[in-house]
């Protein structure tokens, strides 16, 4: 199971005192008021960063980092993914998942015949959509309802799904 969620994306710099406007990768944009630290990805390394501010404009979310106070420390991590660990993601509630703990997933159909592998979950306005590859290398796209994904086996990665009419032409 993935143990580190991306909640953010620095987007840019905000002033010159070294606060970053994150564009937010989470259901929850409210999630930052309780946010403590995150972790930066550097792609590098991993840094771990202790929040001191939190503000809203418009789409983004304005944070400020105990361990920046210029905007030139800063400028190199724009575009670099803010990430929390498991323990201080949004708690779930009864018969909810993480998307990423999904991730990976072999699916297979209510006929016991191996479709392919989760790859990927699109998030739309109605619903979700579920993208399996199969093993010829298709993408199949499945929406996220109860006709459709049948049973969710999080903790052995297995996802049952009922092929509807259409789905695979």
């Amino acid at each position: 199971m993935e143990e580190l969620f991306r909640v953010g994306v620095i987007s840019n710099t905000h002033g010159i005192r070294g606060e970053v406007k994150v564009y937010p990768t989470t259901d929850n944009v409210r999630r930052f008021d309780d946010l403590k630290e995150v972790i930066l990805d550097t792609g590098k390394e991993q840094l771990n960063l202790h929040v001191t501010s939190v503000k809203y404009f418009k789409n983004m979310v304005i944070l400020k980092f105990k361990e920046f106070d210029n905007i030139n420390d800063i400028i190199p991590y724009k575009g670099m993914d803010l990430l929390v660990t498991r323990e201080n993601a949004i708690p779930l509630e009864d018969g909810e998942y993480y998307i990423a703990d999904i991730i990976g997933s072999k699916v297979i159909t209510d006929e016991d015949k191996i479709l392919g592998t989760l790859t990927d979950v699109l998030q739309t306005g109605a619903n979700d959509v579920y993208v399996v590859k199969t093993k010829d290398g298709k993408e199949v796209l499945l929406p996220s309802i109860e006709e459709c994904i049948l049973d969710r086996d999080i903790e052995n990665k297995i996802v049952k799904v009922h092929i509807m009419k259409g789905l695979l032409d």
